[in-house]
């Protein structure tokens, strides 16, 4: 694989909603990694701000100890109730949700007419894959999934959107994230969903 790639795989949107504009927007980027959080949320509020949203980073409004610990349901609805407070009317929440080791076979087909009507022949030319570690490229698979929520007033957070997108093997995470804000960040225009 010599390039990463991000696909999008599957999208819904809420029936009820056939609109939906935010003005304030929590970028919430769920990850261990410290360094690749803070470059995700301030790549996607980048990304809100340059149409006209009020995006916040949630590096910015939790702190430390609040993403260092296990939180419960009453802890998670005073957040809610901060965020109506400090008006905002939407959660951008992005985790990777699981991923996939692949393998595939190096291009060994030159000719692709060329067909082994003998066993000689085609066991000569597959051989390598006895011995040759370099045979199979071994890559991972991201599944990765951006869910849109409306903090409403008078309502339970309610999901309008959520997005799910495959990373392949990322050579540069900072391709990779740009990559994957501007497929999000498309796909929500295309269904008015905040842009």
């Amino acid at each position: 694989m010599g390039c990463s790639s991000t696909k999008l795989v599957g999208t819904w949107k809420n029936p009820d909603t056939v609109i939906f504009d935010a003005y304030q927007v929590l970028v919430v980027g769920m990850t261990q990694e410290d360094a690749t959080r803070v470059e995700f949320e301030t790549k996607f509020a980048d990304a809100l701000k340059s149409q006209g949203i009020d995006a916040v980073r949630s590096i910015d409004l939790f702190d430390v100890e609040f993403t260092s610990a296990e939180r419960s349901e009453q802890e998670l609805a005073e957040v809610e109730e901060q965020l109506l407070d400090k008006g905002f009317d939407a959660i951008l929440f992005t985790k990777l949700v699981g991923t996939e080791n692949r393998r595939t076979f190096k291009e060994h087909l030159n000719d692709m007419d060329k067909l082994f009507m003998r066993f000689s022949t085609d066991y000569l030319e597959h051989q390598d894959i006895y011995y040759d570690p370099e045979y199979y490229d071994t890559f991972s698979i991201y599944h990765a999934e951006t869910s849109l929520y409306c903090i409403c007033i008078g309502k339970e957070i309610e999901l309008i959107w959520r997005g799910e997108v495959n990373v392949t093997e990322p050579n540069n995470i900072n391709k990779a994230i740009d990559s994957y804000i501007k497929l999000v960040t498309k796909s929500m225009g295309e269904v008015d969903v905040i842009f």
